[in-house]
């Protein structure tokens, strides 16, 4: 693993500065490529009010993409995957969305892959309007992968994980989150056996079989979940990990709640970096920590 890149540097298997992400290998290949070179970090771009405050920026459009793109000046370069969270770009309208636009280009320039957290789900023609929205060659908000929720049938997300699968980009679908009351609804159990979480697993696996070395259907699965009791051996795709960090979870505790599957593990952590704004070197500095101690613990 390559820890010594240039600050800002956008060369490396994650850089999108001449191809859009549809024109890259298959996003499996992308995402274990962007993590042997640059760790298996990723850090969210959470614009919330009380960072922005704790930033000394206003509570706007202004506050807002000063927060956003010093966070990815600082973070692009070093990080594999960044995270927008679409919702707190969302509530400033058309601004907001207009600089959601400019995290999602200048991140990908510098050689970040971007995981857009938008957490759509829905059927028909609505879930392929949502896949066209981020997973489209031509979408202004194309993003390299983005989280969808399963809720409404995990069969209802076709439309992403193909159109994903064809323009090389992947999807974080739900399958157990930290919050306390995913559980009623996660955990229970299905007619035909095991949890609804376990069926999420198992249909991602189904979009994995067979692709190397691992497929575009990824899963998000708390770290502060605790064991999970999902089976996880055939999944053959990533884990989105989120609550490393100023959640509760720790990185140590990756390897007990993942076991082997801790190998396609991407743990996620916001606040943990961004509290060190708005100085770009401290913020750089705390997300390069935060990669080597994962390394050291997870590989």
């Amino acid at each position: 693993m390559n820890h010594e890149r240039a600050h800002g540097g956008s060369e490396g298997a994650g850089s999108h500065e001449e191809c859009a992400p549809g024109e890259h290998a298959a996003f499996g290949a992308r995402l274990a490529a962007a993590v042997a070179d640059r760790g298996r970090l990723c850090v969210g771009i959470d614009p919330h009010p009380r960072l922005l405050e704790a930033w000394g920026l206003t509570d706007d459009a202004g506050g807002l993409e000063h927060f956003a793109l010093t966070a990815v000046d600082a973070l692009a370069g070093d990080v594999a995957v960044l995270k927008p969270q679409s919702a707190f770009f969302e509530r400033y309208g058309s601004r907001g969305l207009a600089v959601l636009e400019r995290v999602l280009s200048r991140a990908r320039h510098a050689g970040a892959l971007v995981l857009l957290d938008v957490k759509r789900g829905d059927i028909g023609s609505t879930m392929a309007a949502y896949a066209q929205a981020y997973l489209d060659d031509a979408a202004p908000l194309a993003a390299d992968a983005v989280t969808l929720s399963p809720y409404l049938g995990v069969g209802a997300l076709d439309p992403a994980l193909d159109l994903a699968g064809r323009t090389g980009r992947g999807v974080f679908v739900l399958a157990l989150t930290s919050n306390p009351e995913g559980a009623t609804v996660q955990r229970a159990w299905t007619p035909a056996g095991g949890s609804v979480a376990q069926q999420v697993v198992d249909a991602a696996a189904a979009v994995n079989a067979g692709a190397h070395p691992q497929g575009h259907a990824g899963i998000v699965v708390g770290a502060t979940v605790g064991p999970s009791g999902l089976d996880l051996g055939t999944l053959n795709g990533p884990v989105l990990a989120p609550g490393v960090g100023a959640q509760g979870a720790a990185v140590a505790d990756l390897p007990r709640l993942f076991g082997a599957a801790v190998r396609h593990v991407v743990p996620a952590t916001a606040r943990d970096v961004l509290r060190h704004g708005p100085d770009p070197v401290a913020l750089r500095s705390a997300a390069l920590r935060l990669r080597d101690e994962i390394a050291a613990t997870v590989g």
